[in-house]
């Protein structure tokens, strides 16, 4: 049943994935960047990484791709529709068609197992207590950066808006 989920998982967010690159509006890109990003996420939860599904909706979903909407929505002199093919595609088909070709051989070849792999630890208390105590100033130091870039994103956006 995990197998038909996998499935089922990779096919919407390769499917969402698809629709980021050839879809002609730029902000049904972006809306199709959350599905493919959401399907990431369920399969990290059908991997047993409940904490990187969570890092992946809060920090992708939540906070990358809303930042691109606000981006797009704050920038006029972008047109919402874009030539999606042009004179690389033909280049571009190529390298997609020789990643595809190695992911391939790399599944049906596979790697044999030798015995039961190891019980991973909990990482997510261990990453918590660092983030909180030996690397309290760098995280603090990465959200005053954030906070600052915000700030400054709002007045530039309300300056061109004047």
């Amino acid at each position: 049943m995990t197998e038909v989920f996998f499935f089922a998982l990779a096919g919407f967010t390769v499917a969402a994935a698809l629709l980021v690159v050839l879809a002609r509006n730029i902000v049904h890109s972006a809306v199709a960047l959350i599905f493919s990003f959401c399907g990431v996420a369920g399969i990290y939860v059908l991997l047993d990484a409940e904490f990187l599904a969570a890092v992946q909706v809060l920090i992708y979903v939540g906070g990358i791709t809303i930042l691109l909407l606000f981006a797009i929505m704050l920038t006029t002199r972008i047109a919402a529709r874009a030539d999606v093919f042009n004179e690389q595609v033909g280049f571009s088909a190529l390298i997609c068609l020789g990643i595809t070709a190695i992911l391939v051989y790399a599944s049906l070849t596979g790697i044999q197992v030798s015995g039961q792999a190891p019980t991973p630890p909990e990482t997510a208390p261990a990453l918590g207590r660092l983030l909180l105590t030996t690397h309290v100033l760098p995280f603090e130091l990465a959200s005053v950066l954030l906070l600052a870039a915000m700030v400054g994103a709002i007045i530039l956006a309300r300056r061109e808006g004047e």
